[in-house]
């Protein structure tokens, strides 16, 4: 059971992700589209958006720094244990309590308007409760046992598991005895990237980065415009007519 969690889990569903994004790109790119539904409500949308977005930008990255980062980095360029940690459930925190906040918003808008829940899917629904579920789970984590609680050092077991999976050696006995918080975490972020090719956060992947460093478009110069056309001088005017 262990080997089928920590170890076929884990890459059956990186091999849907990657597949699945393949497909999706091949035989549905009419779909590849954030289904925007800003003009039918923008009120809440206007604030549900920007925190949800900007919590899941810092939600990731600690994420990233905490997973794939060994210990043994930032002890070598002199962050202690205490400082990473306090570090860590602050910005976390902040960063889960924006994104909280804003996908709330995001659910209560699909309900409050009857327009936008007329054309919400049903992989929207899907969508919208497994990210629930998620920030759920690492809430928990970060602020019921870390903050809260004794606190749980992940990065000496977690952490060295799912490094594991990319170098494909993974150690499911670092997960055994790892919370159950933290091991339900870790098997749904697995699955999310499973279901991630089939939603609409394939619009990730077509950001318009480009337009960060692409030329000026110039709809209109500012010269000044060239002097309109004088009419000709009544001496050269000729006056034709017609012949009797």
């Amino acid at each position: 059971m262990s080997t089928l969690v920590w170890i076929v889990l884990p890459y059956a569903c990186l091999a849907v992700f990657v597949a699945g994004h393949v497909w999706r790109w091949r035989h549905d790119q009419f779909g590849w589209t954030t289904h925007t539904s800003q003009l039918l409500e923008n009120r809440l949308l206007r604030l549900g958006s920007p925190l949800f977005h900007l919590g899941a930008f810092g939600v990731i990255g600690g994420h990233a720094m905490g997973l794939l980062v060994p210990a043994s980095w930032t002890a070598a360029a002199g962050v202690s244990e205490h400082t990473y940690h306090l570090v860590s459930v602050t910005g976390g925190t902040i960063t889960g309590v924006m994104l909280v906040a804003g996908l709330a918003l995001l659910i209560a808008r699909r309900f409050v308007s009857g327009r936008i829940r007329r054309v919400t899917t049903t992989m929207d629904r899907i969508l919208y409760a497994a990210m629930a579920a998620m920030v759920v789970l690492g809430m928990s984590g970060t602020v019921v046992i870390n903050l809260l609680g004794d606190g749980y050092d992940y990065r000496e077991t977690l952490a060295v598991w799912f490094r594991g999976i990319f170098w494909l050696r993974p150690d499911p006995a670092l997960m055994s005895d790892a919370p159950l918080v933290f091991q339900l975490h870790a098997i749904g972020g697995f699955l999310f990237l499973a279901l991630w090719p089939f939603t609409r956060l394939v619009h990730v992947w077509s950001a318009p980065l480009a337009y960060l460093w692409r030329p000026y478009v110039v709809y209109r110069g500012r010269r000044t415009p060239a002097p309109a056309a004088q009419p000709a001088p009544a001496a050269v005017r000729k006056v034709v007519t017609p012949s009797s």
